[in-house]
């Protein structure tokens, strides 16, 4: 029996159009994500992330380099988002993220664009950087619940969520997956402009662990319903590795599915930023991972 999106209750009984309702009246004074902004994106104001109240795509497609439990045979329907609430110097998608290019599209093509991915065959709907296009995303969400979409709902996302965001989501995202960047606050504001991130990701994480519980995957290797956590692993410690990983272990789960990701290069600004000019040694790597099974952790994206 195939797993259907926890959307589709709620789509039938009218709360998902409630709770998109609920999240475009943020927009008057945004605070989808944890900079809480308070501009007016409805009368065209914008804030940290650049957006007002359309919505903006890069790409979409299956994509088969996510997690083995994502990608499955046929792909993770991926839909990238332009622009970020994030301002990270190393960024490897800054063209996207801070030189936001792609296109506007109406709510109802993105819609559509959903349903191929479901069409094509592929596993899920993994939205890249969605936080700061939620309320189109519902909108979308719903057209698409009306031309059949079934499948599971990803929030591929920084990390950098307020509470407010996720209330909304709750019942809607079926796996939540967010990057976990920075332990201190110090490096969070040199690097990402969001002193802040280290208290927001981790009651981000929280939440997100109560609404969905630790990662499911079926009998045939694919993600259905929970929690994965990437964490991208920095030159000298800087992401704060051990302390993270402590958190994770200690107060969201120890079953919790994570990705410790050794793909760090240098890219957007960081060669101003030593020693985010250089990419990460095999040993900094091992011994990162390490760090996590010292903390109990021990299930890993590989």
């Amino acid at each position: 029996m195939k797993y259907v999106g926890s959307y589709r209750p709620l789509w039938k009984t009218g709360e998902l159009k409630k709770r998109r309702n609920a999240a475009w009246e943020r927009l008057s004074a945004c605070d989808l994500c944890g900079h809480e902004c308070g501009v007016n994106r409805l009368s065209g104001q914008t804030g940290i992330c650049k957006a007002d109240d359309t919505v903006q795509i890069s790409s979409y497609g299956a994509h088969f380099g996510e997690e083995p439990p994502l990608v499955g045979t046929c792909g993770s329907g991926t839909i990238f988002f332009t622009g970020c609430n994030l301002q990270c110097v190393f960024c490897q998608n800054w063209d996207i993220s801070q030189m936001r290019i792609g296109r506007q599209v109406s709510e109802d093509e993105l819609a559509r664009i959903m349903v191929s991915l479901q069409e094509a065959g592929c596993h899920n709907i993994n939205l890249v950087t969605p936080t700061h296009y939620m309320p189109q995303i519902l909108t979308a969400l719903i057209a698409a619940c009306e031309r059949g979409l079934r499948i599971p709902l990803v929030y591929n996302c920084g990390g950098y969520e307020s509470l407010a965001t996720l209330d909304i989501l709750d019942g809607i995202v079926d796996i939540y997956m967010p990057d976990v960047k920075y332990a201190h606050a110090e490096s969070a504001l040199r690097f990402s402009r969001a002193k802040d991130y280290p208290s927001v990701v981790k009651s981000a994480l929280k939440e997100m662990h109560r609404q969905v519980g630790d990662l499911m995957i079926d009998e045939t290797g694919i993600a259905r319903r929970g929690l994965i956590v990437r964490h991208l692993v920095l030159p000298e410690g800087l992401a704060g590795t051990a302390e993270i990983m402590e958190f994770i272990a200690g107060e969201i789960s120890r079953d919790t599915y994570i990705n410790i990701m050794d793909q760090y290069r240098p890219q957007y600004r960081a060669e101003e930023h030593p020693p985010l000019n250089r990419r990460i040694t095999s040993r900094e790597y091992k011994e990162a991972v390490q760090i996590a099974k010292n903390a109990g952790l021990h299930r890993f994206a590989c």
